[in-house]
């Protein structure tokens, strides 16, 4: 019971400074404090029905700081997926973010190349590369051509 407190304690600290997936929270936990897996997932379902964990939540913050750092829908949906995301969740959550991929592609190939668009299949090959390392899905990059 103890045991269980403590780790409740280093739960809610943890998701008082920004918020955290179930998967991601349950790693933390287990760094920092001992505890069997039967008291950690009370500790998590208790955190969840009190709406302190939501890995909606999460994944919908998490899209909104990747938008902001010009990552693509694909990159995001990957990152989502290794921080426990379920894909059903990821998906929602994407689908609702309001963003113009085509746009956000086009804006980070100018930010990063400039406006003008080239003509060399080289230096479009290099630019295309560099936007699906962004995680930018084809027809996003050939709409940054445009």
């Amino acid at each position: 019971m103890a045991d269980e407190r403590g780790c409740e304690a280093v739960a809610v600290r943890l998701l008082a400074q920004r918020e955290h997936s179930r998967y991601e929270l349950a790693q933390k936990v287990r760094q920092r404090c001992e505890c069997d897996q039967a008291s950690l997932n009370q500790v998590l379902d208790k955190l969840q029905d009190m709406g302190y964990l939501d890995d909606a939540r999460y994944a919908a913050a998490f899209i909104r700081s990747s938008i902001s750092r010009g990552r693509g829908a694909q990159r995001i949906s990957y990152e989502l997926r290794e921080h426990g995301v379920d894909n059903a969740i990821a998906s929602q959550a994407l689908a609702e973010a309001d963003v113009d991929w085509h746009v956000l592609a086009s804006e980070q190939r100018e930010k990063k190349f400039g406006r003008e668009i080239p003509a060399d299949y080289k230096e479009r090959a290099r630019q295309s590369r560099f936007l699906a390392g962004r995680g930018f899905y084809t027809d996003a990059i050939k709409a940054a051509f445009q």
